[in-house]
């Protein structure tokens, strides 16, 4: 009898163990309500190397998940998609100092012994960025990191949902709740219960809500994040320019045809609140004009805005629930989502299918953060 799992939440994690599940062969079903979610509302820079962040256990995952992204490109252009979410243009990183500079240098050597896509990796002066970023005016120097790549988030979640679908998957865009039998977790969708052999709870933010009525207490608490989409008007091929990492919370993602991605906000006291800051959108702004000027003149085609998770300790957990025999979870990605989320939702597949997972979980059980009360 083919083996089902029911899926709750298709952000990258969910929409990843779906995708993985379904080229296996197994029934999936995955249930999405569709607000807020934070990959839809993401784009980011997969670089984990030069993060100078000193919870190894969070580095493990990340880089795993940067590893991770080339693997999961070459799987769905053998499925036929062109379009890849995912390009490695290489990442530049800003410092005030050249101690600064020499220091994240150093990092990224010694790392590249147990990295090695982190590739070629050398200090650049102003003058250098602005060979390849045409206009760049930032007096900082820059790390560079030919490894680094850039990833839509939404493009990278509707991509993998509708292979998953062509794999047989069933997609259903409405909210649920859960309900316990003794030690097994089933999906109600409004009055009707399902019951499957496998339960991976995926929906971020919201997997407090869910689990909550079963008993638990569920350490993760909601983080707005807002970034603002620009088309640039250019001759010059932004497809290839590197992302660029600045000081604070800003980013700069170049994507083909003139489109910049600037942001992203981290607001840990705004709930669930979807409404754009233009405040804090103006400020991001105006950091990223102060860097590239030509921004200016950019037209502002669109602001996303979305819900992240994160924990008491910001490192994510992912794994079986306490007290279950098929229920699974993940949750507390942060702003890293787009890094780990991946590879997490490949853990979450492999143990879903009753498969050896390949990668040691012990540090991210969901034990530490999901208890009976």
């Amino acid at each position: 009898m083919t083996k089902k799992v029911a899926i709750v939440g298709a952000g990258i994690v969910g929409a990843t163990a779906a995708y993985q599940l379904s080229k296996k062969g197994i029934d999936v079903t995955v249930f999405d309500a569709g607000v807020g979610q934070a990959t839809k509302a993401a784009a980011g820079i997969i670089c984990p190397w030069l993060s100078q962040r000193r919870n190894k256990d969070w580095y493990q995952l990340v880089s795993h998940g940067a590893a991770y992204y080339p693997q999961l490109m070459d799987q769905l252009r053998e499925d036929g998609v062109s379009e890849l979410p995912y390009e490695q243009v290489g990442a530049y990183i800003f410092k005030h100092t050249e101690k600064q500079l020499a220091k994240v240098e150093e990092m990224a050597v010694e790392r590249r012994v147990d990295a090695p896509m982190i590739g070629d990796v050398r200090a650049l002066t102003p003058e250098d960025v602005a060979c390849v970023i045409p206009g760049w005016s930032n007096p900082d120097g820059a790390l560079y990191c030919s490894g680094g790549g850039r990833v839509d988030g939404e493009l990278l979640v509707t991509l993998l949902l509708e292979q998953a679908e062509k794999n047989g998957a069933r997609v259903v865009r409405e909210k649920v709740t859960l309900e316990a039998v003794g030690e097994e977790v089933r999906v109600l969708l409004g009055e009707e219960v399902q019951a499957f052999d496998a339960v991976v709870l995926s929906s971020g933010a919201w997997v407090k809500e869910l689990i909550e009525p079963l008993g638990y207490y569920v350490d993760v608490r909601p983080q707005k994040g807002q970034l603002i989409e620009l088309t640039l008007k250019t001759t010059e091929d932004t497809s290839k320019w590197p992302v660029c990492m600045l000081h604070g919370e800003i980013d700069i993602l170049p994507f083909p045809d003139g489109k910049i991605l600037v942001g992203a906000t981290h607001e840990n006291t705004q709930g669930f609140d979807l409404v754009p800051d233009e405040e804090l959108l103006n400020g991001m702004y105006e950091e990223a004009c102060a860097s590239l000027p030509s921004l200016k003149n950019a037209k502002r085609s669109g602001v996303r805005v979305g819900t992240r998770a994160y924990t008491s300790d910001f490192l994510p957990f992912f794994g079986e629930v306490p007290n279950t025999t098929n229920a699974f979870v993940a949750s507390g990605l942060g702003s890293s989502g787009l890094a780990s989320g991946v590879w997490i939702g490949e853990c979450l597949a492999r143990m879903a299918a009753g498969e050896e997972v390949g990668f040691s979980v012990e540090k991210y059980t969901p034990q530490n953060y999901v208890r009976k009360v």
